[in-house]
């Protein structure tokens, strides 16, 4: 069982645009899905799920797109589904460029569902991986300019301190929808001895028994972190 899944939810708009439809639709309909993988986190008493819903990058979309996108995550946020569930939601990603009631709208629900000790759901919105080390290794520069931190001494440590959830733990594993097969600058910092896991459906098609899926195949992986691993029996012999 693995603590912490990290998902990029890819093809909401392909899933849109095979069905004749607006992309804006396939966000919609995505967030359906991340309904149903939460509620599947949950049931398993999953700890840790962090879910990739908006990149840096992905300001070079349709402006039409993109407007949607960000009315569809208000609309969430203020119809709140997740109310009565014992999910602690985080927010991490740049508040600029984001629309004033929606960051308003973040950080309250931050606040709001701080204390719960259930499942801790980190939406990566507005979010880059090397942005966030960016910002992690200017904040120790300025502590090492002010004679807090001595730079030949900085480990890692010291460096997940400066990132924004310090308590976050490593990815187990990063599962991507849509068919892709790349990470894109989604948590290279916890991802990096991630176990991977690709599937070709989009983002709307999936539910939690994906999430199964995904978790009993981590569960049959051996995780060497460098090591040489237990040796064959006809190795032994």
């Amino acid at each position: 069982m693995p603590t912490h899944v990290a998902i990029i939810m890819d093809g909401n708009g392909r899933w849109a645009e095979h069905r004749g439809l607006p992309r804006s639709e396939g966000h919609r309909a995505g967030v359906a899905a991340l309904h149903d993988i939460v509620y599947g986190a949950l049931e398993i008493g999953l700890p840790h799920l962090t879910v990739y819903a908006f990149s840096t990058e992905n300001w070079r979309r349709d402006t039409e797109e993109v407007t949607g996108l960000m009315n569809t995550l208000q609309q969430e946020l203020h119809d709140d589904p997740f109310r009565d569930l014992d999910m602690c939601l985080r927010w991490s990603g740049r508040p600029e460029k984001l629309p004033a009631d929606l960051v308003e709208s973040l950080r309250h629900k931050e606040a709001t569902t701080r204390t719960r000790t259930g499942l801790v759901c980190t939406l990566c919105f507005n979010y880059g991986g090397r942005d966030e080390i960016t910002r992690a290794a200017a904040a120790l520069a300025r502590a090492a300019r002010a004679g807090d931190l001595d730079p030949d001494l900085v480990g890692e440590d010291d460096v997940a301190r400066h990132l924004p959830f310090p308590d976050m733990p490593s990815v187990d594993l990063l599962w991507r929808t849509g068919g892709e097969q790349r990470t894109s600058n989604f948590l290279p910092w916890h991802a990096a001895y991630a176990e991977l896991h690709f599937t070709s459906d989009y983002w709307p098609d999936v539910d939690r028994r994906d999430l199964w899926r995904a978790i009993t195949e981590y569960g049959n992986r051996q995780r060497r972190y460098g090591t040489a691993g237990p040796r064959s029996a006809s190795a032994t012999a």
